[in-house]
C-alpha cells in the first residue's frame, strides 16, 4: 500500500510540474506583435518583421530586476556584437509591463537589445508559463528560442539557470549561419 501511495504522489508531482518547452525544433514559431523598448524608447515589436532581417533569439525571462534576469540581460548585452556578426536579432521577453521593461532595457540591457512584453497569448503560444506569480502577476519560464529566418524553431534552451542561455543560443545561431 505504501508503494501505491508513493507512486500516486510521484504521478501527481509529475502532472503538477511545468512541462518542457512545447515548441520543438522544426515547429512554426507563433507570430506576434507587442510593445517593447530598447534603450528606454518604446516601440512596436513584430516577430515577422524582425525575421526579415535574419534569425531571432527570443529569450523569455521571469521578471525584470531579479538577480538571474539582471545577470542574463547583462550577458546578452555583452554578447550582442557576436549575435550581430552572426546575423541575429536578440529580443528579451517577459510578462512585465512596458514601463518596467523600458527602464530595464536602458539599465540592465545597456540599451543594446530590445525587451518586450509577453502577453497571455504569447506566453501560451510559446508554452513559457511558469505557473507562479510574483507581485500579483504571472511569470514566465527562462526559455530561449532560436528562430530561423523562415519562422521555424531551430533551437530551444529551456533551463531556469541563466548561465548557459547566451552561449548555447549563440552557438545555435552560428550553426544556422554555417548552413
Amino acid at each position: 500500500m505504501r508503494l501505491v501511495s508513493t507512486l500516486a504522489t510521484a504521478a501527481a508531482l509529475l502532472v503538477a510540474a511545468p512541462a518542457l518547452a512545447a515548441l520543438a525544433p522544426g515547429a512554426k514559431a507563433p507570430d506576434f506583435t507587442t510593445r517593447g523598448a530598447i534603450a528606454g524608447k518604446v516601440f512596436t515589436v513584430h516577430l515577422a518583421e524582425q525575421l526579415k532581417k535574419g534569425p531571432v533569439v527570443l529569450y523569455f525571462f521571469p521578471a525584470a530586476y531579479t538577480g538571474g534576469c539582471n545577470a542574463e540581460a547583462h550577458a546578452f548585452a555583452e554578447a550582442i556584437p557576436a549575435f550581430t556578426k552572426a546575423g541575429a536579432t536578440v529580443i528579451g521577453m517577459s510578462a512585465d509591463n512596458v514601463e518596467t521593461l523600458s527602464k530595464f532595457s536602458a539599465e540592465k540591457c545597456a540599451g543594446k537589445f530590445a525587451v518586450a512584453s509577453a502577453g497571455p497569448n504569447v506566453v501560451k503560444g510559446y508554452d513559457v508559463a511558469l505557473g507562479k506569480q510574483m507581485a500579483g502577476r504571472d511569470i514566465t519560464k527562462r526559455t530561449s528560442y532560436v528562430i530561423a529566418k523562415d519562422g521555424r524553431i531551430a533551437f530551444v534552451h529551456d533551463e531556469m539557470n541563466p548561465e548557459a542561455h547566451v552561449s548555447t543560443t549563440l552557438a545555435a545561431v552560428q550553426k544556422l549561419r554555417g548552413k
